[in-house]
């Protein structure tokens, strides 16, 4: 009873009546399966982020356990991404010294965003643990708080008045300037982050469901020539489902880039 609890609770099964069932936002919000009515409860979305931290500390865990000179397949796939992140995001707009500096946050950004995203699209879990506000609001927090350090950091005192207050402009227009840079510096930023990665994911969690649900009416509850329209909702979701494995590893990039310049900004030396 307990296993069949738990089937249920990672993977939904379809309806039975019969009916064709579109995706809904409910999918989103599963009922909780451990420690009901505690700040501890668990429902199916914080199970799959369980699952995708687990998954990816024990991938770098035995990929790196025993590194050899000549890396094996597990350790080169570790390697390559370590050192994308290092050479094409932390290297390439900070500089070296300000890059192996913040390299840890970036690297974790990315592979987080990166490991919660393909649950999307992984079978059994059919749900990124990034589209649930929690985790992108939490990671564009920390992104906010690295650049308000690296600021506060490069410039004491002065970070924030000449993030408010730019150089070579008027008095006067500071009255329209300097509202414009508080909202478009200090509460855009992580606002924007957090939106983006989660309405892709949504969206693509949504379209998927529509195509799969879709393939299941036609081909099971119909049948005969409307098996057809099946393959054919069927092929759709296999291209989407490629489609939305380059957008989950595109919005880890997006998301890491992203705090990457904002970090460069608050570096630079005008502040």
């Amino acid at each position: 009873m307990l296993f069949a609890n738990a089937v249920h609770l990672i993977a939904p099964m379809a309806a039975e009546d019969g009916e064709f069932h579109g995706p809904s936002i409910d999918e989103f919000f599963p009922d909780i399966i451990l420690f009901e009515g505690t700040p501890f409860a668990i429902n199916r979305v914080i199970l799959i982020r369980f699952i995708a931290v687990i998954a990816l500390l024990l991938f770098f865990w035995l990929s790196t356990r025993k590194m050899r000179l000549v890396p094996g397949r597990a350790q080169s796939l570790a390697e390559m991404g370590l050192g994308f992140v290092r050479v094409n995001i932390a290297e390439d707009l900070l500089g070296k010294k300000d890059g192996l500096r913040f390299l840890p946050i970036l690297t974790t950004i990315f592979f987080m965003v990166l490991a919660m995203n393909l649950t999307g699209i992984i079978p059994g879990l059919n749900l990124a643990g990034t589209s649930v506000i929690g985790v992108p609001l939490v990671l564009a927090l920390v992104s906010y708080v690295t650049f308000i350090y690296a600021g506060i950091k490069k410039s004491p005192g002065k970070f924030f008045k000449n993030s408010l207050f730019p150089s070579g402009v008027p008095w006067p227009v500071y009255i329209i300037v300097t509202p414009i840079e508080l909202i478009s510096t200090f509460v855009i930023r992580p606002l924007t982050l957090t939106l983006r990665l989660l309405m892709n994911m949504i969206v693509g969690h949504l379209l998927l469901v529509l195509f799969f649900a879709a393939t299941q009416f036609f081909i099971v509850n119909l049948g005969g020539w409307f098996a057809l329209m099946g393959v054919g909702t069927l092929a759709f979701g296999l291209v989407f489902t490629l489609f939305e494995l380059l957008v989950a590893v595109l919005q880890a990039y997006v998301f890491t880039l992203l705090t990457a310049v904002y970090i460069q900004l608050a570096v630079a030396e005008e502040h």
